[in-house]
């Protein structure tokens, strides 16, 4: 079932390509960690996308309307000796029994066998940029073909990035793709509970990473879809903080960012929590205020509404909070339009989520911020972030809350993917004082 997916996906691509094209795409480079220890590879996801196929070395060709196959696979053949060191290949029969390739050919003959594949075609669809070392080897292969015109051979004379059309049709998510996220979502919120469960001051931000990296693991997820973030203290006002090495403190807060990766489809999702698992005032102050924002970002996820209208919904919540506790002067409408706010909150309400927690997909079209429509999944993050400054006063110093969470445009409105991941006060600190 599942490649029968990745059929699907490549022959709408090639609907949308037409006749007289041909679009290359080459897999992921392995990357170096050290010396010659290499990271677990991961494939790139606009060719996993495409393939399923999650070995390196490899490059696919899309030739709609090719007689002699349209989807063609160079990779590595199999090689006994090597498959000792590093694990089975597919090789080019599995390439083809496996993965749905018309044909497949060793990636040590790609130039010479992929010259041919261009002559008489109108167009490629080849993304430049992303690869320096690729890109030379394509114009190569034109140059090659287009030194065949006096024997009535002619070489694309159009370069089209396979980016927009690909990315684009990633955006929509389909419903098998639905259920990868809806898992990585259901990892992350019990890895946050874990989390919540396992947190006392004492121990190190480093020491809850560790748990919630176990949960991944434990259930399948071979690694986070980002660098978690495990913040307390002044750490949870850094938005990016990965470091992780600060001992939990008696009355400080802690922020994590944290969401494992299933099946190369990410998760993303954010709870902050009391370190000795009692929100003070203060804290429960601020985080009221940002749940509320969460709450209205989330209502205003649906189809018809437009990409900004979840931030719209937030920003306005979130300044009308910080009014209300006299951290900033004025009428809400006002310090909107003048966006105060952001010396508190300076990012956006949330991005695309997909095969890359960052995903791909315009925002806006045109002038216009895109319209929300089902299939689409995106994360609602909003936050308030009050690391020490001047002009803010010491009680609200070192308290930086955020709650995200993934969620999925459907039909009728929106479903929260990361629903299990508790966010509530109460359910917080019933969590966590029962655990205690």
């Amino acid at each position: 079932m599942k490649h029968g997916e990745f059929r699907k996906r490549r022959k709408k691509l090639m609907d949308m390509l037409g006749d007289d094209s041909i679009a290359i795409l080459p897999a992921a480079p392995e990357k170096i960690r050290n010396r010659d220890v290499a990271f677990r590879y991961r494939p790139d996801s606009d060719f996993y996308y495409l393939t399923g196929f999650a070995e390196p070395e490899a490059v696919i060709t899309l030739i709609p309307g090719r007689g002699q196959g349209e989807f063609i696979l160079f990779c590595r053949e199999r090689n006994p000796e090597k498959e000792i060191w590093h694990g089975a290949r597919s090789g080019l029969e599995g390439a083809c029994n496996d993965y749905g390739a018309d044909d497949a050919y060793p990636i040590t003959d790609l130039d010479d066998i992929l010259p041919g594949l261009l002559e008489n075609r109108a167009r490629i669809y080849y993304t430049m940029g992303n690869n320096a070392v690729f890109d030379q080897r394509v114009l190569g292969w034109v140059n090659q073909v287009r030194g065949k015109a006096r024997s009535g051979i002619h070489a694309p004379e159009q370069f089209v990035s396979l980016n927009h059309i690909l990315h684009d049709m990633r955006l929509y998510k389909s419903r098998y793709e639905v259920s990868m996220l809806r898992k990585a979502a259901a990892i992350s919120a019990n890895a946050h509970v874990r989390a919540m469960k396992s947190c006392r001051p004492g121990i190190t931000e480093y020491q809850i990473e560790a748990e919630l990296l176990h949960e991944f693991m434990r259930q399948g997820a071979h690694s986070a879809a980002y660098p978690s973030i495990v913040g307390s203290g002044v750490n949870s006002c850094v938005l990016h903080y990965i470091d992780n090495s600060s001992e939990l403190k008696d009355g400080d807060i802690l922020l994590i960012d944290a969401g494992a990766e299933y099946e190369c489809y990410a998760s993303d999702v954010t709870r902050t929590f009391p370190v000795n698992g009692k929100f003070n005032d203060r804290q429960r102050a601020v985080y009221e205020i940002v749940l509320a924002a969460q709450l209205a970002a989330c209502d205003a996820v649906r189809p018809g509404n437009h990409w900004a209208q979840p931030h719209d919904a937030a920003v306005e919540v979130l300044t009308e909070g910080l009014v209300a506790l006299g951290i900033l002067k004025g009428k809400p409408q006002t310090l909107i339009k003048e966006k105060a706010y952001s010396r508190y909150f300076m990012h956006k309400t949330g991005h695309w989520l997909g095969m890359d927690v960052h995903d791909v997909g315009d925002y806006k079209i045109g002038e216009e911020w895109r319209m929300l429509e089902p299939g689409m999944v995106m994360t609602i993050e909003p936050g308030l972030y009050f690391p020490p400054q001047q002009g803010l006063a010491r009680k609200w110093w070192n308290i930086g809350v955020r709650i995200e969470d993934d969620v999925l445009v459907t039909k009728d409105g929106s479903e929260v993917l990361s629903r299990d991941a508790p966010k509530s006060i109460a359910e917080i600190e019933a969590l966590m004082t029962l655990n205690g």
